[in-house]
């Protein structure tokens, strides 16, 4: 199987990170919850809803990009999919060197065999060209995210999808935990 990822909440466990980020620039009256569920839909819109100024959101995403490699994890049980998957490629808004930096740290490099990033010139979710171009090269079975706009360019291409920890309608499967994908997925359906 042929799966291809998001990065951000879906490999990685980046967004309690990126939300303590933001609330430090909301101070306390911001709830956790909802500014995890503002960035959960995405960035921008988390930035729209909150009003934010340009010198606002130029701090997040600095202080976004200070974040070490060891201050973001993997999701448990998400390395043991890759390892079984044929061949897995990632579509990111992240910039490529960020990504490889903390692939590296986690000794997870070698598991990927391409990667579309932000800075990689491509229109951003949901367009569909780094989807198609990443499908056209891999093959892709399945694409793997936790917001609908990662399901939206692939379900476009005839692509299976599977949305991870999100229950929004319009996924071909709904993962809650890497540890469940043989009960969820399986393998056999994309042999």
């Amino acid at each position: 199987m042929n799966i291809l990822w998001d990065f951000d909440g879906t490999l990685f466990d980046t967004y309690p990170a990126y939300t303590r980020i933001l609330k430090d620039v909301l101070g306390e009256e911001a709830e956790h919850e909802e500014i995890l569920s503002q960035l959960k839909i995405s960035f921008t819109h988390a930035f729209t809803h909150y009003n934010l100024k340009e010198e606002q959101i130029s701090y997040i995403r600095k202080m976004a990009r200070s974040l070490k490699p060891q201050d973001l994890q993997p999701f448990p049980g998400v390395k043991d999919v890759l390892k079984r998957a044929g061949c897995n490629v990632i579509m990111t808004h992240k910039e490529r060197e960020d990504v490889l930096a903390i692939l590296e740290h986690h000794n997870m490099s070698s598991l990927f065999a391409d990667l579309v990033a932000g800075d990689d010139g491509y229109p951003r979710k949901p367009h569909k060209a780094s989807y198609e171009y990443l499908h056209g090269k891999n093959s892709i079975d399945l694409a793997i995210g936790d917001r609908e706009l990662d399901i939206l360019p692939a379900k476009e291409l005839g692509i299976r999808t599977c949305l991870f920890q999100n229950t929004t309608p319009g996924a071909d499967y709904y993962l809650p935990r890497y540890e469940d994908f043989e009960t969820v997925i399986g393998w056999e359906a994309f042999k």
